[in-house]
C-alpha cells in the first residue's frame, strides 16, 4: 500500500469515528433492522431503505419503505450533491 492510499485510509477512519457519523450510521442500521422485521430479509437484498418523510432519524414501520439503491442515492441529491427535491410525488 502507498503512502498516499495509507493517508486516504486514515483520514476515511477519523471520518467514520466522528459522533455524528456513527449516530447517522446507528440510524440508517435502526431504519434496516425494523425494515427487515415489516418486509423479511430476502426482500431486502440489494435494496436500500428510504424515509419517506426525508428525515432519516424516523424510523417508524409506516415512513420506510425499499427502494433500489440507484434511485434511492440519486433522489436524495439535489443540485451540488445538497439535499434537494426527491422528484417523487406523494401518495
Amino acid at each position: 500500500m502507498s503512502r498516499k492510499d495509507t493517508i486516504a485510509k486514515m483520514k476515511d477512519k477519523a471520518y467514520e469515528s466522528r459522533p455524528d457519523q456513527k449516530k447517522r450510521r446507528a440510524a440508517r442500521n435502526r431504519a434496516r433492522r425494523a425494515a427487515v422485521k415489516k418486509y423479511g430479509a430476502a426482500a431486502l437484498k440489494g435494496k436500500d431503505i428510504d424515509h419517506r418523510n426525508g428525515n432519516p432519524l424516523d424510523n417508524s414501520p409506516s415512513n420506510l419503505r425499499i427502494m433500489s439503491r440507484k434511485v434511492n442515492r440519486g433522489r436524495n441529491n439535489g443540485p451540488n450533491g445538497k439535499p434537494g427535491k426527491s422528484g417523487h410525488k406523494k401518495k
